[in-house]
């Protein structure tokens, strides 16, 4: 029997009701509901609860999504990094519905929830793979850490009083050092988030490159670059100055001593992501910032 895994933001009693509706949806559809045991711990006691069999209960982890046919996210972008963690050693594609603010990752809104499921049951959607970052923490040679990122990767100070001085590094070669707040590695999906907020453009999910985006840079020569996928990245830390930090999607962190280096390169393994609609990006990009159109007239026609 087909299943889906259910992943939410259980602190929202509002989540939780619409969460209820899905289950109660989907085995309305003939699929079976998986969920986190966590999660069901918040969910299991709602009066709401559809009567028939009991979801599949799995502990998070890197087996929790495998044999699933889609992961289904109702939250933010938050909970969906979160559910990357869980999806992608599985290769399973996510499904986001946005029940937050902006909701950049989502590919549905909560007031089109009805028809997204039926979508989902009738295997109506298209999977599409993003890119993904490796990340490798190095002192002395001495692996420190490794792990990966979906959206970004960021060096970072941990001193608010003091400037982080760094090299930047490009295919093996130094491309410039300056002091600075951090150091951003972004993927295309990534560049609508942190990058943007730091001054990098926005590119297209198509695309395929990687983004290195200076933050707060104390240099003539800091500017955003868009590299080649398959280009290698390092940040050496001075190790004259303080430390750093390395983190991955908000969601994972290592510690980066002084004089330590970070490696990042494309990943291996993408995230995969149900589309259930062929959509111009510039129109997702106008639907979530809000962008005024106003005056556009469209392509001129000759016939």
């Amino acid at each position: 029997m087909r299943e889906i895994l259910l992943i939410l933001h259980t602190g929202r009693p509002a989540n939780r009701k619409t969460a209820v509706h899905v289950m109660s949806e989907l085995s309305r559809l003939g699929l079976r509901n998986r969920v986190l045991v966590d999660e069901w711990a918040e969910l299991g006691a709602d009066p709401d609860l559809p009567d028939g069999p009991a979801p599949v209960q799995v502990p998070a982890g890197p087996d929790a999504a495998r044999g699933a046919e889609a992961v289904l996210v109702l939250g933010g972008d938050g909970t969906l990094l979160r559910a990357a963690d869980v999806a992608r050693p599985a290769g399973v594609p996510l499904l986001g519905v946005n029940l937050g603010h902006v909701g950049f990752l989502a590919e549905a809104e909560e007031d089109t929830l009805d028809e997204t499921l039926e979508k989902l049951a009738a295997g109506d959607y298209e999977v599409e793979e993003r890119t993904t970052l490796q990340a490798l923490v190095r002192s002395n040679g001495e692996v420190l850490g490794r792990t990966w990122a979906l959206n970004e990767a960021v060096v970072e100070k941990t001193t608010r009083g003091r400037i982080l001085e760094v090299v930047l590094e490009v295919d093996g070669r130094p491309v410039s050092s300056f002091g600075c707040d951090g150091v951003l590695c972004s993927t295309p999906t990534g560049s609508t988030a942190y990058a943007f907020s730091a001054g990098g453009p926005l590119i297209w999910p198509q695309v395929h490159a990687l983004l290195v985006v200076p933050s707060n840079a104390h240099a003539l020569f800091a500017r955003p670059l868009v590299i080649a996928p398959e280009s290698a990245v390092a940040i050496e830390v001075s190790a004259d100055g303080p430390a750093a930090v390395l983190d991955c999607d908000g969601r994972r962190t290592f510690s980066v001593p002084p004089g330590g280096r970070v490696e990042l390169s494309r990943a291996a393994e993408p995230v995969r992501m149900v589309r259930l609609a062929v959509q111009p990006f510039a129109d997702r990009l106008v639907r979530k910032f809000d962008l005024p159109v106003r005056g556009w007239r469209g392509r001129v026609s000759n016939t």
